[in-house]
């Protein structure tokens, strides 16, 4: 099994040199020059690594046989792969990789809100990218406390967003039912406490 630690980005000056998106919390071991890739598509490689240098926080490889910014926007977009056993056996058992997340189906409850379409590695937390049956595309917070549960093995994934994540992609008309039964709930005197708007919320999706 291979696992994808990075994606490449934009061409870097005229040289050949790419961006890189990281997706390992190694980088350090996984791009050292000699080291060669499996691409996805598989017609963009396999790659090896001439070079790896950072430009304050984006790293930028260098490829054999890349020698032009043409030859390097070419490859703009191609997934970069190692193979699963020099993965670090040490590895958090909580650390999951794009491929294994991308498709999974996002629950609220026993509601279906999405599909995972990709993962946004950042340096404080990472992002799930989450797109709606609408087809919009919403930013997780790809944390414990709202995401408790990733079952690979079933294709779905639990969350317990925050009140609202959701709905502010709402359709008009569904905006405009939610706000219909707050009003009547002031109207009636029946107001909840926010824990419990909270939660009903979670389970409308």
């Amino acid at each position: 099994m291979q696992v994808q630690v990075a994606r490449i980005g934009k061409p870097h000056g005229i040289k050949g040199e790419v961006t890189v998106q990281v997706l390992t919390d190694a980088p350090e071991n996984r791009f050292v020059p000699g080291v060669e890739l499996t691409v996805e598509p598989a017609t963009l490689g396999p790659l090896t690594v001439v070079s790896a240098r950072w430009n304050k926080d984006i790293l930028l490889l260098a490829f054999d046989g890349v020698m032009t910014r043409n030859r390097a926007e070419e490859l703009r977009g191609g997934k970069l792969f190692v193979e699963s056993d020099e993965v670090d056996d040490d590895d958090d058992d909580d650390a999951w990789y794009e491929h294994e997340l991308v498709g999974l189906e996002v629950r609220v409850g026993s509601e279906v809100v999405g599909k995972v379409s990709g993962l946004n590695t950042m340096p404080v937390q990472d992002l799930l990218i989450v797109t709606t049956a609408a087809g919009e595309e919403i930013l997780v917070p790809f944390v414990a406390e709202i995401v408790p549960e990733v079952n690979i093995a079933d294709g779905y994934l639990l969350l317990t967003p925050l009140e609202g994540l959701f709905t502010v992609n709402a359709e008009p008309g569904e905006e405009a039912a939610v706000t219909d039964t707050r009003n009547t709930a002031d109207a009636t005197g029946e107001n909840g406490p926010a824990g419990e708007d909270g939660a009903a919320g979670k389970d409308a999706g």
